[in-house]
């Protein structure tokens, strides 16, 4: 306890000492260590981070321990595991890079949503699933989001394109090679075709659905991924989300189900602290006034 006191202590009397370029050192370190965390999100990815911190572990105890030449090779092993990253990780550290670079001072000051390119996915989706609803064509589409599906992706063909209606009915239809697997939309692109989800183990959902039915209730209860159905014995639109399904929907419907899960609508577009701060102070004195 007492430690904790004396903790509290000496950061409060280093508080008047923070300037502003320490608080920008701090955010630029917490932006990098943010992209880092995104870009090992995939399995394979995960697994090389916690090789790195038992690794990372070991030179320290090995250093306590003076183990001399335990400590060396473990240090030269990070030293060159670091170029070894650079090198696995330069398609990721690419993207990220231009993702940054192709913003705006404006844009990346301001944390401006990037929502047009999500909202046109969403347009050619439900364009695509109301045609072949009417042709009783059977779709399987899934929309990662925070949840990898990397593991899935693997199971069927890369495609990485651009999401347009007629692409997603070519894919789908019934002569085609990958029709009968799920297509994985990932960061706005079809990331891969043919892929095989996990079928749901609930007992309790209806006798009539099928094989698609299930493994789209199965890929929604063991991650956070919004999956599109159209039968194809009955042109039913469907919405698996958290293991719920929501059937019958109408394609205007099915827009804003999506809109609503995608690219939820929010009151500040930019966060500006300025404009948070004066309606702060607006609303401070409308009850200064009431009282």
């Amino acid at each position: 306890m007492d430690a904790i006191f004396e903790f509290f202590k000496d950061f409060t009397a280093m508080l008047p000492t923070i300037k502003i370029m320490d608080i920008i050192d701090i955010l630029v370190v917490a932006f990098i260590i943010y992209g880092i965390i995104t870009m090992i999100q995939t399995t394979g990815a995960a697994r090389i981070a916690k090789s790195i911190v038992i690794i990372l572990a070991l030179t320290v105890v090995t250093q306590l321990l003076n183990m001399y030449l335990m400590n060396y090779l473990l240090d030269k092993i990070l030293e060159i595991g670091l170029i070894a990253l650079v090198i696995m990780f330069q398609p990721e550290l690419r993207r990220m890079l231009e993702k940054i670079g192709g913003k705006s001072l404006r844009e990346v000051v301001s944390m401006k949503e990037e929502q047009r390119e999500i909202d046109r996915v969403i347009a050619q989706t439900v364009s695509a699933c109301e045609t072949m609803s009417k042709e009783r064509t059977g779709v399987l589409i899934v929309f990662e989001r925070d949840t990898s599906l990397m593991e899935y992706q693997k199971s069927g063909t890369v495609i990485d394109a651009q999401v347009s209606s007629e692409l997603l009915r070519n894919i789908f239809f019934t002569k085609a090679a990958l029709h009968d697997g799920a297509v994985i939309i990932r960061n706005e692109r079809i990331a891969a075709a043919g892929c095989v989800l996990p079928l749901t183990q609930n007992r309790n959902i209806s006798s009539d659905l099928g094989t698609r039915h299930r493994a789209a209730i199965g890929m929604s209860e063991v991650s956070d991924a919004v999956v599109v159905i159209v039968s194809e014995e009955t042109g039913t639109i469907s919405v698996a989300v958290g293991g719920m399904l929501k059937r019958h929907l109408a394609p205007q419907t099915l827009e804003k189900l999506l809109l609503n899960e995608l690219a939820p609508k929010t009151e500040e577009k930019t966060w500006n602290p300025l404009k948070l701060l004066r309606k702060k102070r607006r609303e401070k004195d409308d009850e200064d006034a009431k009282t």
